[in-house]
């Protein structure tokens, strides 16, 4: 899936029956993006850092949220729904594997899932105002391209 800022292949079950205990996705994030805020239910996500620099923050469910420096043969580990995001800090593009131990690829954007809950519970809860709340995507962004 090729978006503005850089591109995503998934490889799992669905298109590739052999892979019935691993999945993968090959991520590219051109300079100044982001891979967004998300997390992935199904289990714990391993990394391989190709090309490029980067940097992830996660956040851990105790309320406390670590951020790690990569680049090219770095290793990452982010554990089962942990949410975090890798941006792209150096001026080429950023490229790496995202493994997991699991038939299927999932994830689950904080931005679009905050756009499908009901806003008004959103609103209440984050204290967002309706600027705020419009500019949320019902869609998966994925890759958030990096302002110019």
């Amino acid at each position: 899936m090729k978006v503005a800022g850089g591109q995503v292949r998934i490889v799992d079950c669905s298109v590739f029956p052999a892979a019935s205990t691993i999945a993968a996705a090959l991520v590219e994030v051109e300079p100044g993006g982001l891979r967004e805020l998300h997390w992935h239910p199904n289990n714990d996500e391993w990394q391989y850092f190709l090309e490029g620099q980067g940097r992830m923050t996660a956040f851990t469910s105790s309320g406390k949220a670590r951020t790690f420096d990569f680049q090219a043969g770095d290793v990452g580990y982010v554990p089962f729904a942990t949410g975090h995001y890798i941006e792209n800090t150096g001026k080429e593009p950023l490229r790496f594997l995202e493994m997991f131990k699991s038939a299927y690829f999932a994830d689950i954007s904080l931005n679009q899932w905050m756009a499908l809950s009901p806003q008004r519970m959103v609103q209440q809860n984050l204290n967002l105002d309706d600027a705020t709340m419009a500019n949320l995507r019902k869609d998966k962004q994925v890759i958030v391209p990096g302002r110019q």
